[in-house]
Parts: C-alpha cells; structure tokens; sequence
C-alpha cells in the first residue's frame, strides 16, 4: 500500500512553510542521534483521520522570473506537481489575488491534478471572507479559508484534501509480488539496469500502468518468480542545477521508497560514495525497508587483490548507520553479477518477514544482560523485563523495561547486535519499541 502525496505550492512568502510545520508537527522537528543520516526537511509523514499521506514543501512559484534562484525554484515546484496525487493551491488574503496567483493557476490546470484552493493568513474569518470570495476567479474551485500561523481553518481544509484520494489505493490490496524501487543519484545507471534485465533477458510480462507519481513499474520475471521493478531513472533533470533543486529531487527518491519492500541503492563505482548517497539511504533506512547496496560500473575500475575489501570498508564507514545494508559490485552495461542480485534480493525479501519465536528471543535478551549488565544511572539500573516481535517489514521488537530513561541507545544497539548474530537478519533494519512495565519492579 502506498502513501498518498500531497504539494504545497504557491508563490513565496505566502506561508506555505507555516502550513507544512503546523501539519507535519513535531515530526519536522525531530533529529535522530544515528549518526551520518541528513535531513532533509522538505517531506513529512502527516496523519488526518486515520489516513496517512506524504506532505511536501515547495518553493515559491514566480512563473515569469527570469531570475537564476526563481527559475530553480519554480522548477522545484514542477517536480512536486508532477509528483503530487493532491496539490494544495496556497495564496495570502492580505495581499489578494495577483498576476502570479492567475498564472500558477494556469500552470496548476495544465497538470491535470486535483487541486485544493487554500487561502491563508485569515486571521479574523468574519471580516475577510470577501476578500477570500476573490479568489474565486482563478477559476479552480472553491478557496478554503485558513490561518496556519493561528491554526485555524485547518481541519475542515484537510478533510476536503483527503476527499481527493484514490480509495482503491488506500486499501490494501494482495499483490504478492516483491517490489523493488530503484534508487540513486541521476546518471548512475538507473536505466540501464532496467534496460539490462528487460532487454538482453527478454524477461518482460507486462508493462504496469504508469502511477499516477510518474515512475514506471515493470514487471521481470527472473527463474519463475515475477518482481516489480520501480524505476526512477528518468525522473531527475540531466542539466546540472545546483544543490537546492536537487534536494527537491529526493521527493521522487522518497515516493518511489515509500511504495517498495527492497531499495535499491546504486552508487556510481567511479565517482565513489557520496553524501548525496548518503541522503538517499537513509531514506530507505528511516521507513525499514530492506537494503541492497548495488556499486555500478564495476568494470571500469583497476582492481588489484585488495580493491573490493577498500572500497566496502568505505561505503561502510560512509553508512555506518546501517551495517546490515548488503552490497554488490555489478556492472548494469555487461550484466556482471546481475544473477547475484536477485539472489540477494531474494535473500533480503526472506529476512524482512523473519519471525523469532518470544521464547528464543527472551533467552538471548537474557544471556545479553548477563554478559553485559544493563546500563544505570544515580543508583537506578535498567531491568529487562520481557521481549516480543510484534511485527515484520521490517522486523518490530517491543521490549519492557522498568524505565525507558535508562535504555540508552548504545544498549539497545548492543542487543540488535545479539539478535543479529544469532539470526542474521542480513539486508533489513531492526526496530525496537520500549515499553515501561513499572508494575513489576520492586
């Protein structure tokens, strides 16, 4: 099942920011301790009625600036546009309809999308409903009065974008088939994976429809068992725009993830792991999704004896907060290794549906704490009452503790460890949930 995405769009200084902290909340404030993990803060996870959706943040739209900065930010929110199931049209009220306002609309009709007409910054509804009557002639519907600095409006402007939303894709539907997004940063060789599998292998059923978020699913079929394949390439822009448009590339990186079980994550061997890499992969780490570190181009780099085990010891050290990812040295041009992907991806697939049984996991909890007592603090020292696996995709733990204060990151990292090394759990990330169980301690 995926995610619904949502686009603020609108032109600068019209509040879209406000809106996007007061409905994504605390979430957006949020800075994990793992370490080498960006944020990027132009996505968020919003929940409104029990339906989850993707919130993302634009830049202002000045259709006819010829300036260098506005033109990239324009562009920017075509990215968005193109990406979005719903757009959310914000426009100011204390400054009334502009010439800008009408051309975005344009441009807004152009994309065929649903679109939500917010106006913002009504601060006393009484008195301003006139002025927000006004923008009924952009000719896009009916505007929502809001105030996202106060916080008003806001309730009533989401259930009409929710309204929006595809009920047949909000349902969980049986699709067994292994989904697997292919992601990177532009020019890695997207494409020519996917040409690779589908070309020289002739192993295509049937092309899936286009999504409605522009990536292109394509169904393989590798030794009988069929997979879909979520190709990004093709989404980025070749010319080269500086670091703010491609930060806004991620959205489709984000959209494609959201929708996969196993990532794909292609590094250009060349060029060598990069912090846009990074960006990328934890990404993929944050939602749990299973890993797989695919380094292209293999072939065109000189190796001696000891050129795999430097170069591993690298994209390790750039990602280091997720050791378990798996990587392989392909090359998508020849088709070196691409046997091994599947196997690896097989692999991964069976370790992100892995369920321990409570009674096995509870005896490696314990032998843990044996060896290494439990961290305390001011004469307090944590107990480890009970563990369970809750869920999988990716593997979900609860463990009860008398106090959650006390389980410090560093121990909790230690006990994923303990698992890991009875069970590997190789290509997925583990996530673990601490629950206070004060009934018990005495």
């Amino acid at each position: 099942m995926s995610k619904p995405i949502v686009a603020i769009v609108g032109r600068p200084n019209v509040g879209k920011s406000t809106l996007f902290n007061a409905l994504a909340g605390e979430n957006i404030s949020i800075v994990k301790d793992t370490p080498g993990v960006t944020r990027d803060r132009i996505y968020a996870d919003v929940e409104w009625l029990n339906i989850n959706f993707t919130l993302v943040d634009t830049g202002g739209i000045e259709p006819e600036s010829s300036d260098v900065i506005l033109s990239q930010m324009r562009d920017q929110a075509q990215i968005a546009i193109d990406t979005a199931d719903v757009i959310m049209f914000l426009v100011d009220c204390r400054q009334g309809l502009t010439d800008s306002d009408s051309k975005v609309a344009d441009m807004l009709r152009r994309s065929h999308k649903s679109v939500v007409l917010v106006v913002n910054k009504v601060d006393n509804y009484n008195k301003m409903m006139a002025d927000v009557f006004e923008f009924y002639n952009l000719g896009i519907g009916e505007p929502y009065a809001i105030s996202a600095a106060n916080r008003t409006g806001i309730g009533d402007m989401l259930d009409v974008v929710i309204s929006h939303f595809n009920s047949e894709e909000l349902e969980d539907f049986e699709d067994e088939r292994p989904r697997v997004a292919i992601v990177g940063k532009p020019n890695v060789g997207k494409s020519s994976l996917i040409n690779k599998l589908l070309g020289e292998k002739r192993l295509i059923v049937s092309d899936i429809a286009g999504t409605t978020r522009d990536a292109v699913d394509t169904a393989v079929t590798w030794n009988d068992r069929e997979y879909v394949f979520i190709d990004t390439a093709g989404l980025r822009r070749k010319n080269k725009i500086k670091e703010e448009l491609e930060r806004y590339s991620i959205i489709r990186t984000v959209t494609a993830v959201e929708r996969a079980d196993i990532v794909v994550i292609m590094i250009d061997a060349v060029e060598g792991v990069t912090e846009q890499d990074a960006k990328i992969a934890g990404i993929a780490h944050d939602r749990g999704k299973g890993i797989v570190i695919a380094v292209n181009k293999w072939d065109a780099i000189e190796k001696d004896d000891k050129t795999i085990y430097r170069y591993t010891e690298r994209i390790r050290e750039t990602l280091s907060y997720m050791p378990y990812a798996e990587i392989l040295f392909i090359s998508a041009e020849t088709g070196q290794r691409l046997p091994k992907l599947f196997e690896t991806i097989d692999m991964v697939l069976e370790n992100q549906s892995m369920r321990v049984a409570t009674g096995v996991l509870n005896e490696i909890i314990a032998e843990a704490a044996a060896m290494q007592q439990p961290p305390s603090d001011k004469g307090k020292r944590l107990k480890l009452y009970y563990i369970t696996q809750v869920s999988v995709k990716p593997p979900t733990f609860v463990i009860f503790v008398n106090d959650k204060e006390l389980m410090h990151f560093s121990y909790t990292r230690y006990l994923e460890n303990k698992i890991r090394d009875t069970f590997g759990f190789r290509g997925t990330s583990l996530k673990f949930i601490i629950r206070e169980r004060k009934d018990r301690e005495n």
